[in-house]
Formats: C-alpha cells, structure tokens, sequence
C-alpha cells in the first residue's frame, strides 16, 4: 500500500516541485500525492478519505492556518496520521507551538527536498510502528473476547444445578471452580448413574489457558460417558486412561478422583487417579485424608491397571474434594496454604451442609491469600451424607 500523503499549501509551485522530485516513488506506487491549498480543503479531504498517513502542512496560509488545522486533526485522535509543518526561516514560535500541539516534525523554506525526504521516512517508520501496535491491540482485544465466550461456554459445562435427584434428601451436594485465567483446566462434575447411585468427580489437567481447558472438556466428556454404564470406579478409569492416552497429541494429563455414592447406604466406592486425597470429615469433628489407591495419573500411559477402595459415611459425614490450586496458594509471603491449614478448617465445619463447607474454606483461603496473585485453578466440591428418612 502507498503512503498517502496530504499536501496544504496556498503556493501552487509547490505541487509542481513535489511531483518532480517523488516522481519516481509515485510511479511505483510507494507514495500517492493529494494537493490542497487551504485547511478548510485539507479537513475535507480528510472526511472524505481518512487514510493519509502524513499531512505535509504550511503554517501560513489563507481561510485556516496550519495551527488550526493540527488542532483540529488532533482532534480525529488517530495516532498513525503525523503532521509535518512547514514554515519561514526564523519562524521559531510558530514552529514552537506547533510541536507543543503535537506535530511530527517540522521544515522551513525554502524547502531543503533532500532534507524533507527524510523527514518523510523517519514519519513512515513512525506510522508503521503505529500501525503494528494498532493491529496488536485489535488481536489481542479479539482473543480476549473469544477467551471470555470460551470461560462463558466452559462454565456452562459445569453442573450449576445441586439437585442431581430432585426428591432425595438423604445426601446435599456442592461446588465451586474459580480458573486463575479466563479459561482453567480444573472440573467437576456429578450425575445419576442410576435410582440408588451418584457419581461424582473433581480433576485437575496439566497446563493452563486454552490448552488445558480444550483437554478439561474432553476429559470430562469421556468419564462421564463411560461412567454411564461402568459400575466400577477402577474400570471406569482404566477405560478413560486409555482413551484419553490415543486422543493426548500434546503430552498433558489429568488426575482424577472419581466416586460413586450409593445415596441409601451411604457406601463410596472411589479411585484415585493421582488427584489430591479428599478429606474425610466426620460429624464428631475428627478429620482425615481419604486412602489413596494408588493410581497413575489419566493421559500418561494407555496400559495401566487402576483400582478402588471403599468407605461408608455416616449421617453428618461429609467428602471434601479439592484441587491443588488450594492447598497450594500462596500468600503475599509466600507461604502455601498447605494441607494442615486445609484440615483445621475442614474441622471447624463438621456437620455444616456441602454449600457452607465449601463457602467457608473459599473464604479461609482468600483470607490467606488476599493481596497475592492466584496462580492456578481452585476447584472444590463436598457431598453432605444426611442418611435416610
């Protein structure tokens, strides 16, 4: 594309020695000349045709003078448009106010063209440095907008809904994700598996941002799928390890704690896919992390054996599911939260229901954190077991 250049001038000589002197930048397309005489004809042609790049302008001129018009062409607010004044030899106050109002550079008569040739280029390199920054910031505002569609979209993947069966009242459940980007790779999920059980997950994928959100979706989309007619924790992981392992291009995983809740009896059956080892929160206040079973992680490798434990809550018993993202937050210090932290607040709330496990130690660890930068997803989730009827 030409730079396009605005010529103000009221001396008709001057169209003529420009057309000379850039003839051979003009017929190979690197500038295009537009003349005018006047800056009331100069506003015009800006309104008309708002893409010049440099505005060459006298100072002194008829109708509106050069001051006037760079008030008025600052007033378009467009960066990329440099304005070269032209002036007397020895006009210094003018020129001085000129560049006070935020002109590019300025060049007396008699013009000196080899001088003003110049001048011209330091002016493109101006604009297209400009012109870069101004495309910059258009990509980086439109991946933002698409990075807030995508947290919008992945939010919706997430059960918002608390009540997986409407007329059960044996069990409450609840939880909460906040990403550390606008995108996260940590979830959770719930849903019936049949009339008597509830299955129940929180996981945490490897990386952050885009990557790990697009590997979150479909790491949820295939446990959930398969939980659906797998009655077995373990196998229920196994059949996902495998897959997930054929569909990894990007080397990242997943740990995974999944459980399955029989809402009559009270019965967990559960395997730990290298996930953090929920807490086990008892109505007599006593606390204690769950049993690991010993996993591996979802995504690393296809042939790997998994198994499962089993535990029975009692009414007033709760399951507390986490990520690292709490118990490895930091304060302004640098301290980690940590897990002792995690289990004397998780004591303090034997008995409460899910939703007020999980308010409470959000709050717990935004109070320790306030002031620092979150730097990875919290995820938390809690089953309430209340017992039959």
């Amino acid at each position: 594309m030409p730079i396009k250049i605005l010529s103000v001038d009221d001396e008709q000589d001057l169209e003529i020695l420009l057309s000379q002197y850039f003839r051979r930048k003009i017929r190979k397309g690197e500038y295009e000349f537009t003349f005018v005489h006047n800056g009331i004809e100069a506003l015009q042609a800006i309104l008309t045709q708002p893409d010049f790049d440099i505005i060459l302008s006298d100072i002194n001129m008829p109708e509106m003078d050069g001051l006037t018009l760079l008030t008025k062409i600052n007033e378009l607010r467009n960066p990329a448009m440099k304005c070269i004044m032209v002036s007397a030899y020895g006009d210094m106050e003018n020129i001085r106010t000129a560049m006070n109002r935020g002109a590019f550079d300025f060049t007396t008569k008699p013009i000196n063209l080899e001088d003003l040739e110049r001048t011209i280029e330091k002016a493109i390199e101006e604009i297209e440095f400009v012109k870069n920054a101004q495309h910059e910031h258009l990509q980086l505002k439109s991946i933002r907008s698409d990075l807030k569609v995508a947290r919008e979209i992945q939010e919706t993947i997430l059960p918002k809904e608390f009540k997986p069966f409407p007329d059960e009242h044996s069990f409450d459940i609840y939880a909460y994700m906040n990403a550390a980007k606008y995108v996260g790779g940590d979830f959770y999920d719930f849903f019936t598996i049949d009339n008597d059980r509830l299955g129940f997950v929180i996981a945490d994928v490897s990386g952050k941002g885009v990557p790990a959100a697009i590997f979150m979706a479909i790491s949820r989309t295939v446990i959930r799928a398969i939980a659906q007619t797998e009655n077995s924790a373990a196998q229920c992981m196994k059949r996902a390890n495998e897959i997930l392992c054929k569909e990894n291009v990007n080397d990242m995983f997943v740990t995974v704690f999944y459980g399955i809740l029989n809402i009559h009896t009270g019965i967990v059956t559960y395997c730990n896919a290298g996930h953090n080892p929920p807490i086990y929160i008892k109505y007599d206040k006593s606390v204690s992390f769950v049993p690991l079973t010993g996993d591996r992680i979802l995504g690393a490798l296809g042939d790997s054996v998994y198994h499962e434990k089993e535990l029975h809550l009692q009414p007033g018993d709760s399951l507390f599911l986490y990520t690292d993202g709490v118990t490895e937050a930091r304060n302004k210090n640098g301290d980690l939260f940590g897990e002792k932290r995690l289990l004397d607040s998780c004591i303090e709330l034997a008995g409460k229901s899910s939703k007020d496990i999980v308010e409470e130690v959000t709050r717990h660890v935004g109070d320790f954190v306030i002031g620092a930068v979150q730097s990875d997803d919290i995820t938390l989730l809690t089953i309430s077991y209340k017992g039959e009827n």
